[in-house]
């Protein structure tokens, strides 16, 4: 039987709710069980479970933002936030009930939250406990003294963060050293299917090395902001990381070129020296390679000896004069770096303004309004329009559906279950499957963080099963005032900056292109690719954004996709290019590297403006047919500006629509 058009879901949303593939984190799903409950008991026991329920919610911020990052990341990452969140309940208390003067309050807090947000994760996360708990204090009477509620969260939140510490004494350098073993194991299986036909798999496994060695550096950087020395651990690490950078641009060569170098025996030594990071390993075993035959043979052959030799060395490898890491500015430097660029930015200051808004507006219903009854409007707000976290519209879809999954779930617990210490064991449970839904997508997130909220406000309020229906018709309020007010009054939230980012990444690849061949440093060759494969990583991520949104956003965005293919392969071709000029091959003289610049430039201007340039097809055929190192760069530029061109003279609005996209 033939399923009807009619009952098939949309694609964009399918792409919304389509859960992530990811492993469940069990130590993360174990701390939040107890982070969740134990305050919560200890409250009941001490016939005060109102403060074990404020204990539970700070504990909930914590959770949300738990990792499995370095411990010192964890620091930031969860004690930082839980300092904003003081403040934010604080603040939020002290206008509760107020009127007007709490909505003109919680708005000015959101507009700090959206501008702040943008400086990066730690603020980001940091913006959001602000907001958040801004709008719990004022939706909810506290106890007294004043300083009860903060510290209750706070309290609670240490606990989440005293809980993931506790690895620290015995697995100090555990998180960095899995982060540099994951990135020579993922080296290892790109070796694997190096030089095969299956181009799709070359490709994502080449997408998932750069992502575990961008990766491996911030879990560096974020160290060597507390470890400036010479010698140690840290410095080690960032040598064996260093080490693997020659050897996977080695990949690109032996995939296009190689011959010996696509054999078995490669991935193999690449996977032993993942195996030699994670242990600390420092005997380094006897490597037999076949002999190279060509350039990038000998690129694979030396750049996997030298990474052996500096993965088992007994000291601590590293020159001095080579740093592709680099040392991080002083703290007070950074603080007025990320201020400037906070205040100058008009960026930061639409995000700001559109979150000022819709909080404003949700908490005017709470404090003015009919839904006095309920902080939920604004907290479903703050949710879905935090500007940093995505699509609006597909969080808002993602909110309405996870919060009725959530609430469903949490008024089978209310009907069954009796008030009072049976709620422990239902938080323990609940409170798993936070990390685990987290891991899994924002819907699922959301569909396990509503009704163990649900509990926590029942604890507090004591009303029991009168809280599901006005708390889902609630969250479903704040999503439309969402959507409105955030994303429909907004042009720009209609459109994606696919075209924009690409045209910025080309532009960026013909300057890497023009000084590939110029002898510039390794350190700084590196720097290169790691900005030219972060813009990429960009490009993807607004890609994958837009795809969770409505036609016409999500199918313009979607014919994107071939050109950025295209634009990687670019990418890929002259690092390989320039690792076979480094061994052996014969450099290509400069009109060569000129001309490949130039049709870049022309191919960015293609697609920031949507006209086809005439380079882009009537090709040079001397060029083309020359025989030299860059012919295979040349095909892969050839090949993105006859896509691009084709893409410009299909569109139905012409030279303007790649722009706006």
């Amino acid at each position: 039987m033939t399923v009807s058009p009619r009952l098939t879901p949309p694609q964009w949303l399918t792409n919304s709710i389509r859960p992530t593939r990811s492993p469940l984190p069990r130590a993360g799903m174990a701390r939040a069980a107890l982070a969740l409950s134990l305050p919560v008991a200890l409250g009941m026991a001490a016939g005060r479970p109102d403060y074990g329920a404020l204990a539970s919610m700070g504990a909930l911020a914590g959770v949300i933002g738990d990792t499995t990052g370095p411990y010192r990341m964890r620091l930031l990452t969860i004690g930082v936030p839980q300092l904003f969140g003081a403040v934010g309940v604080t603040l939020g208390a002290l206008v509760h009930g107020q009127g007007w003067t709490a909505v003109a309050v919680v708005a000015a807090i959101a507009l700090v939250s959206g501008m702040i947000s943008t400086i990066g994760a730690v603020a980001s996360v940091s913006g959001l406990m602000l907001l958040l708990n801004a709008v719990v204090g004022a939706g909810l009477p506290m106890p007294d003294p004043w300083w009860t509620a903060p510290l209750l969260l706070t309290l609670g939140g240490l606990f989440i963060l005293l809980l993931s510490l506790l690895g620290w004494p015995v697995r100090r350098g555990a998180p960095d050293r899995a982060a540099v073993a994951a990135a020579y194991r993922s080296t290892a299986e790109l070796y694997a299917v190096v030089g095969t036909s299956d181009t799709a798999a070359y490709d994502a496994h080449r997408h998932a090395v750069t992502r575990d060695v961008e990766n491996a550096y911030e879990v560096l950087l974020a160290r060597r902001a507390h470890d400036h020395g010479p010698r140690g651990p840290m410095v080690r690490l960032l040598a064996q990381l260093n080490a693997l950078i020659p050897l996977l641009e080695a990949a690109g060569a032996a995939h296009l070129h190689g011959r010996i170098s696509r054999r078995p025996e490669i991935a193999a030594a690449v996977a032993e020296l993942a195996d030699s990071v994670t242990t600390g390993r420092r005997t380094a075993p006897t490597l037999v390679l076949p002999e190279p035959q060509g350039p990038a043979d000998r690129a694979v052959d030396r750049t996997l000896r030298h990474a052996s030799a500096v993965v088992h060395s007994p000291g601590s490898p590293t020159d001095p004069k080579v740093d592709l890491l680099g040392n991080p500015a002083p703290l007070s430097l950074r603080v007025r770096r990320a201020a400037q660029a906070v205040l100058t930015s008009s960026a930061s200051w639409r995000y700001g303004l559109r979150l000022a808004l819709c909080i404003g507006l949700a908490q005017a219903l709470v404090s003015v309004g009919p839904a006095g009854r309920s902080y939920w409007v604004p907290l479903a707000a703050t949710f879905v329009l935090k500007p940093d976290f995505g699509s609006v519209f597909s969080r808002a879809v993602q909110r309405a559906v996870g919060t009725a999954v959530g609430l469903a779930a949490a008024a089978m617990v209310l009907v069954f279950v009796p008030s009072g210490w049976a709620y422990v064991p239902v938080l323990m449970v609940l409170g798993a499957l936070i990390p685990a839904g987290n891991a899994l997508g924002f819907a699922f997130m959301t569909a396990t963080v509503s009704p163990v909220v649900l509990l926590q406000s029942d604890i507090m309020s004591g009303q029991h099963f009168a809280l599901v229906g006005p708390q889902l018709l609630d969250s479903l309020l704040g999503c439309a005032i969402v959507l409105v007010a955030g994303y429909l009054l907004w042009p720009e939230s209609w459109r994606t900056r696919v075209a924009d980012r690409l045209a910025e990444a080309i532009d960026d690849t013909a300057a890497y292109a023009a000084r590939a061949f110029s002898g510039i440093p390794h350190a700084e060759r590196v720097r290169w690719q790691r900005r030219l494969y972060q813009n990429l990583s960009s490009v993807r991520s607004e890609f994958q954004r837009a795809l969770t949104e409505p036609a016409p956003v999500g199918p313009r965005a979607a014919a994107w996709w071939p050109l950025v293919v295209a634009v990687e392969r670019v990418v890929g071709a002259i690092a390989a290019t320039q690792v076979r000029a480094d061994h052996g091959a014969r450099p290509p003289t400069a009109e060569a590297v000129t001309d490949i610049e130039r049709r870049l430039r022309d191919l960015a201007r293609t697609v920031r403006t949507g006209t086809p340039s005439p380079g882009d097809v009537e090709q040079d055929v001397e060029q083309d047919e020359r025989d030299d190192v860059l012919t295979q760069v040349r095909e892969e530029v050839r090949a993105a500006g006859s896509i691009a061109s084709l893409h410009a003279r299909t569109r139905p609005s012409g030279r303007s629509t790649p722009a706006r996209l």
